[in-house]
């Protein structure tokens, strides 16, 4: 029984899973427009403390709405670069396996993951100087950066939950593609808006080549027609799983 249970998932709705990754697209494309014209366009000197106020409203959201449950070619940048694919592909897939835990939920991970992290982060800042630079930002009187800083913390808050949403809904590799959709995106974007793109034919190709990967993964993913084909194929998978263990119950 319990080999059956664990091949036997939920299956939601195809517009349920295309809407919640439209809406973490959606909101990670707009972050990165509000993060780039913070910390680029007012020159905020801290990039640590804004990921910091992101948790805190996080934390406060959570918090307010009572949502919180007890339960039981350098080699330098391409090494960080690596590195955050890898650990953002092993937070996608964990995040995935516990949105199947009972008592858990979708906004106890949110809670409990911007809890964990919020004291490294500040530590780190204070270590580096960071925390320093952000305390003495002599723009702090100014309503825009003001109001572009909070706007700024408040769209973490629905980046984080839009991630968890579209992971609850679909594949921990459905989410990753739809972020790399995203940065893509921005990439083209950024080619004609901001001026600080550096135009070669071997990026362009590689921007093209990724866009082009994401586009069809989406598209036999979202399209009711292949959709359908693969839970079909799941389903059948489970059947003939269940006959064999059955059979071997019976021997």
């Amino acid at each position: 029984m319990s080999a059956i249970g664990s091949l036997q998932t939920v299956e939601h709705s195809g517009m349920l899973k295309l809407y919640s990754a439209l809406f973490y697209a959606g909101s990670s494309f707009l972050i990165t427009v509000v993060n780039k014209t913070v910390l680029t366009s007012f020159r905020f000197p801290s990039y640590l403390f804004l990921g910091i106020g992101q948790m805190i409203v996080t934390l406060v959201v959570l918090y307010a709405a009572k949502m919180r449950k007890k339960v039981h070619l350098r080699l330098e940048g391409y090494t960080f670069i690596l590195l955050n694919d890898a650990f953002t592909a092993a937070s996608g897939v964990y995040t995935k396996k516990k949105l199947g835990t009972e008592g858990l939920g979708k906004h106890g991970i949110l809670f409990y993951n911007a809890l964990f992290i919020i004291v490294p982060t500040l530590l780190a800042s204070a270590f580096t100087g960071d925390l320093h630079k952000a305390v003495t930002f002599q723009d702090w009187g100014d309503a825009t950066f003001v109001f572009c800083f909070l706007l700024s913390c408040s769209m973490g808050f629905v980046l984080m939950y839009s991630i968890v949403l579209c992971s609850y809904y679909n594949s921990a590799l459905t989410t990753t593609v739809v972020g790399a959709i995203k940065n893509v995106a921005v990439a083209y974007i950024g080619i004609f808006v901001g001026g600080d793109y550096l135009f070669s034919w071997t990026n362009f190709l590689g921007l093209s080549i990724c866009m082009s990967g994401g586009i069809v993964y989406s598209y036999f993913t979202f399209n009711p027609k292949t959709s359908l084909s693969y839970e079909g194929a799941q389903e059948l998978k489970i059947r003939i799983t269940e006959d064999s263990t059955q059979k071997e119950a019976i021997i």
